[in-house]
């Protein structure tokens, strides 16, 4: 059996590949700032909601509450437009970011939802909150299912069929760095060819979360990198190469939460500081070489154990 510690929910899973835009709703509204105090009672009311984000022109300019309006009700400011009232300093969230983003945030910042941006043109495209994300699991988890019913074969028992005193089964992934839009590719790839080769839900999502936080950082960090798994009969390997500034503390690297992304990579929703601390948590075996100035290698082992 896998181990237990170590095991991971098929919904972790799926909050690392699933992207925001599947799981945010579409269908919201929005105001201008344009809109006085006393027009925004009456739209609270008839769509039941307690905010509402601000927009001129598609772009979120802010977010107003029913807290805001309570306010202005109490000092005698309905005569107010939205745009003096309103929060302007609003955590958006874009619609191309790994679903976990949204998680993460959600844990931070104890907000109930957040506005969705599209990244081209900074246009908010939708609001995601956390029974959205709920939802976008579950309709995932339903197809996932149906997949697992259709596709019987296990590649892997013919693996252990075979007559040879070693047998290895070598995946190798490019990453290109600063591509965030591709970030994440590899190990979708690397999960999908894991399930055709048979091997079991847990060890499978254990290897797509670590070598999905090795991705992130390469893609964050560097200008390329090499991702290379290899499949044993008892264990799976995942060897990381990149050739990028390297990690000068690697024991302060390994604390969670701790980061020095710069700011536009935080600002792109990636560099939480939870890559290494997750990687060694969902690993059996996980060393870190890095050279400053000449890159970092990370070699994993996850052990099948069944």
């Amino acid at each position: 059996m896998d181990n237990p510690t170590k095991d991971t929910s098929k919904t972790q899973e799926l909050t690392y590949e699933l992207r925001v835009k599947d799981a945010m709703d579409v269908n919201f509204i929005t105001i201008e700032s344009s809109t006085s105090m006393k027009s925004l009672r009456e739209i609270l009311r008839k769509k039941r909601i307690l905010g509402v984000p601000v927009a001129d022109n598609g772009q979120l300019v802010g977010i107003i509450s029913i807290e805001d309006y309570v306010e202005c009700m109490e000092n005698g400011n309905l005569d107010e437009i939205v745009g003096n009232v309103m929060t302007k300093n609003v955590i958006t969230i874009f619609s191309d970011e790994p679903l976990i983003n949204a998680v993460r945030n959600f844990d931070k910042y104890h907000f109930t939802r957040f506005p969705v941006l599209e990244r081209e043109n900074g246009k908010i495209v939708g609001m995601v909150s956390k029974i959205d994300t709920i939802k976008g699991i579950l309709k995932k988890l339903e197809i996932a299912y149906d997949d697992k019913h259709l596709n019987k074969f296990s590649t892997r028992s013919l693996i252990n069929d075979l007559i040879a005193d070693k047998i290895c089964i070598e995946l190798k992934y490019d990453v290109e760095g600063g591509n965030f839009e591709k970030a994440g590719n590899a190990s979708t790839r690397l999960k999908k060819s894991l399930k055709k080769l048979g091997l079991s839900s847990s060890i499978t999502r254990r290897v797509t979360i670590s070598t999905y936080e090795a991705e992130i950082n390469i893609v964050s960090y560097t200008e390329k990198g090499v991702i290379t798994a290899r499949v044993y009969s008892d264990k799976i390997t995942v060897n990381l190469e990149d050739k990028g500034p390297g990690i000068e503390d690697v024991d302060k690297a390994m604390t969670p939460g701790y980061s020095n992304a710069p700011g536009w990579v935080r600002e792109l929703g990636f560099g939480a500081g939870m890559g290494l601390p997750n990687m060694k948590k969902f690993s059996d075996e996980m060393t870190v070489n890095s050279v400053v100035g000449k890159g970092t290698t990370l070699n994993l082992v996850f052990y099948l154990n069944e």
